[in-house]
């Protein structure tokens, strides 16, 4: 029988938080660690057998011990996202035939979302969580010649991603053979020109990357958390 993993991606570096916090995915967001957001959210939703988490050394593999979803494997991290990716993918068992993709930075995704990724994976074997781009993109170009974007077309990819299991390892495989620089899991299957399906997100789900982004994650919980007026 076949199985579905999710690997929780919790071994940043951080730099671009500039010191603000020791380790961005156990910062207290709400009483809470970061990675608690994620990790419950999987775990209330029921999509997962298996959780693969990527930690970035022992003092953190610790830590994230006691606030695991259960049954759970640990991975040390790479030096590059993509490289973390790469070794979790290689520890999973045979028995895994689907696996999610997410960025524990991300802790507002929500269980309902991860149901609808599965129905739609099982379909067609790659999916991502995204939205759409309302602000006008301009490419800029050298020398300060500007292009204009289609906004129409225009998603901006979140996390998780979810793919069929062998599809992401022959993506992964091609990006390291070509040694292709990914920043998310979508562009190594963009190497194989296999269609991707987009479910849109129109919910908050934005990833903690610097350290003006601590007060606007308190506020979007708060609002979040708010009781529905009568």
């Amino acid at each position: 029988m076949s199985r579905t993993a999710v690997i929780l991606l919790a071994a940043g570096s951080g730099k671009r938080m500039a010191g603000a916090v020791k380790d961005k995915v156990l910062w207290p967001l709400g009483g809470l660690p970061l990675f608690s957001h994620s990790a419950g959210a999987f775990a209330q939703s029921g999509v997962a057998d298996l959780y693969v988490i990527v930690h970035r050394d022992q003092r953190q593999m610790l830590e994230l011990a006691a606030l695991a979803p259960t049954p759970t494997l640990f991975v040390p991290g790479g030096t590059e996202r993509q490289y973390s990716v790469a070794h979790a993918l290689d520890a999973l068992p045979a028995d895994i035939s689907h696996v999610f993709i997410h960025d524990c930075a991300r802790p507002f995704v929500r269980p309902e979302h991860l149901v609808a990724l599965l129905k739609i994976v099982l379909k067609e074997s790659a999916v991502v969580l995204a939205h759409r781009v309302t602000d006008t993109i301009k490419v800029h170009r050298d020398p300060g010649l500007l292009k204009t974007l289609d906004r129409d077309s225009l998603w901006a990819m979140e996390t998780p991603q979810v793919f069929e299991r062998d599809l992401i390892v022959k993506a992964y495989n091609r990006a390291a053979n070509r040694n292709a620089r990914l920043t998310d899991d979508a562009a190594a299957v963009e190497l194989l020109k296999h269609p991707i399906a987009l479910l849109e997100n129109t919910h908050p789900n934005p990833k903690l990357t610097t350290a003006t982004d601590l007060i606007w994650f308190e506020h979007l919980l708060a609002y979040q958390t708010e009781p529905s007026s009568a």
